[in-house]
């Protein structure tokens, strides 16, 4: 048996966008950038954005797509859905000619640390408020 899942914790980078499937099953999907500051062996400070396409289904999709909007602070669990023809993140082209890469997760839980959101929502009942989930966060900093 193997198993991965990936943890991302960033802001939408516009609304979520729903429709159904030709059964009649709710799937959702909204881009979150994930920021990374840090500094580098000069101590300039360095900015990272790596940008995530998720989806969701599901009651998880229709939550999703009633309560979040464009800037909100999610934390998603998910697993990676890697290119099926190469098995790495989907390799792109931008307008500019640069290149870009796509990484796609399908959502398993989604918690929503905006505090509008995050009162709304059954995924919410478990107790994961924003404040409980910040603490938890500076726990795993080792520094």
């Amino acid at each position: 048996m193997s198993y991965q899942e990936i943890t991302i914790i960033g802001h939408l980078g516009r609304d979520p966008e729903m429709h159904y499937t030709s059964a009649g099953v709710a799937v959702t999907s909204f881009p979150v950038a994930a920021n990374r500051r840090y500094r580098d062996v000069q101590r300039e400070l360095i900015k990272e954005t790596i940008w995530f396409q998720v989806c969701a289904w599901e009651r998880q999709a229709e939550n999703a797509n009633q309560y979040l909007e464009r800037g909100d602070q999610v934390m998603v669990r998910g697993r990676l859905n890697p290119d099926p023809k190469t098995g790495s993140p989907r390799i792109w082209e931008r307008r500019d000619g640069s290149p870009a890469a796509s990484y796609e997760v399908t959502a398993r839980e989604i918690i929503y640390l905006d505090g509008h959101a995050a009162e709304e929502t059954e995924e919410q009942e478990s107790g994961a408020t924003p404040a409980k989930l910040a603490e938890l966060i500076d726990k795993d900093i080792p520094f």
